[in-house]
């Protein structure tokens, strides 16, 4: 395995690995926290997909070969290379968002196993040899990386986790179960019975994943503490969550790891795109008074129908205001669009564009959700999966947007909404914007430093000694 090395060589700084699953949406805010590790006096490595070594490259740190999933996304997710069952699993979860929240949420589950848990022996066996070579003091690793947890805790390494979407993506009390909003959206309200299937279905997730994680910590690390409920095993030193600290987010038990929420993680100044991007700017903006971003993620530009019932209310309802729409792979079919007041694209700039827009509709992605936050501008969210309701349902109540639902999306309501947001902005936007800028990518590399170098060392690999478990303040283990 070859290492490429660039930064400080300071044996002295603590070591650091980050590691991130091959999608760009997660590479993204970690290698923005690799660079805020670095300085903050880290000697850091970025692990990762080969295609994202020039994150590592801008971010100032280190890079490493660790391939964690078959599935990936480097930009587009259907213009990606990966194997036929990833491609067929892509094509049935697409298909899957034109049926509702619950028929979404119930495929995820199905290919759950297949996504975030594939070859756990293969990717131990990696983070060993990775470990061998780079002996870093300590790692941050990406929490839907599963199999990544799962080898730190067998080898016994010193680790961070960062939640890169919702927080309760880590679950906070026994009946949590990943996969299930903890609460949705005003548009978005599920049969009970379809939310009965879904909590079967995710409950049935724990437990094979729970068994997966013990029959795995079994064969390699039987004299270490066990890892116990699969989806709630973190760092029992740090967690730090890219989202704000709402008052309503369930509470974390008590104990002695560290739960910082970060806020966001966009970096302090974003690179400009170039003269091309800066004239199509220009250009909508010497036609129109406002100007909006579209934007529904990596996996979900490929969704053309949304995008073209969002174009459509714009153009029809919503005058003077021009439109910026990232299209991946369906750009060609969105075209006919294109004129005075539309740009379509591939792709796009969009923490660029976001200091420049009046307003964005994307799809309650984390990374957009905080981007919009931390650049203050008013959105659209039309959550379609994942994380994304219980995203769309906090924006919701902090007074950052409006929610819509995508399976029963009009033009006018489209128009309604966006006048709306382009009226003024919405009342908790000011206050929480404030709120996440005075956290973001640095107080959080500040906060990790502080929290690991004070934490007492756990066993190293090949040495059995007795881990002790974290406490909570009443005294019993976490």
């Amino acid at each position: 395995m070859e290492f490429s090395r660039h930064g400080s060589g300071d044996d002295r700084a603590p070591r650091v690995v980050v590691v991130s699953p091959p999608f760009l949406s997660h590479a993204q805010p970690l290698s923005v926290l690799a660079g805020a590790l670095a300085r903050a006096g880290c000697a850091v490595h970025f692990a990762s997909a080969p295609a994202f070594a020039p994150l590592a490259q801008a971010a100032g740190a280190g890079f490493v070969p660790l391939t964690v999933t078959r599935n990936a996304n480097t930009g587009v997710a259907r213009k990606t290379a990966q194997g036929a069952r990833e491609a067929e699993r892509l094509a049935e979860f697409l298909d899957s968002t034109r049926h509702g929240a619950v028929a979404t949420l119930l495929t995820q589950s199905r290919h759950r196993a297949e996504d975030l848990l594939s070859e756990p022996e293969r990717v131990l066996a990696d983070v060993r040899a990775l470990h061998s070579r780079l002996a870093p003091d300590w790692y941050v690793v990406d929490q839907l990386s599963y199999p990544v947890t799962l080898a730190l805790h067998c080898l016994g390494l010193r680790y961070a986790t960062f939640c890169p979407g919702h927080p309760t993506y880590v679950p906070h009390a026994p009946d949590a179960l990943f996969g299930v909003p903890y609460a949705w959206p005003r548009a978005i309200r599920p049969a009970e019975e379809e939310l009965i299937a879904l909590r079967r279905a995710a409950r049935a997730n724990d437990t094979a994943f729970t068994e997966q994680f013990a029959t795995v910590a079994r064969a390699h690390a039987p004299a270490a503490r066990p890892p116990g409920r699969a989806f709630a095993l973190t760092s029992r030193q740090a967690v730090v969550f890219n989202y704000p600290h709402f008052p309503w987010l369930p509470e974390r038990p008590a104990c002695d790891t560290g739960f910082f929420y970060g806020g966001h993680c966009s970096p302090a100044r974003e690179p400009g795109p170039g003269p091309a991007w800066e004239a199509v700017v220009d250009r909508l903006r010497g036609s129109c008074a406002r100007l909006v971003l579209i934007a529904l993620g990596t996996f979900l530009s490929a969704r053309d129908d949304v995008l073209d019932v969002l174009v459509r209310g714009l153009l029809s309802h919503v005058p003077d205001t021009a439109v910026v729409v990232a299209a991946g792979d369906r750009a060609p079919a969105l075209a006919h669009w294109s004129g005075p007041r539309v740009h379509i694209a591939d792709v796009v700039p969009q923490r660029w564009l976001l200091e420049r827009v009046d307003a964005m509709v994307h799809h309650g992605g984390n990374n957009s959700f905080t981007e919009c936050l931390a650049s203050a501008t008013p959105a659209l969210v039309l959550p379609f999966s994942s994380d994304q309701f219980s995203i769309a349902h906090d924006a919701e109540r902090a007074g950052l947007a409006v929610c819509l639902d995508p399976s029963r999306l009009r033009p006018q309501a489209v128009g309604a909404a966006l006048r709306q947001l382009l009226a003024g902005p919405p009342a908790g936007l000011p206050r929480w914007s404030r709120e996440v800028r005075r956290r973001g990518p640095d107080w959080m590399a500040r906060m990790l430093v502080r929290k690991m170098t004070a934490s007492p060392p756990v066993a190293r690999p090949g040495r059995r000694e007795p881990v002790r478990p974290a406490r909570r303040r009443d005294g019993r283990a976490c």
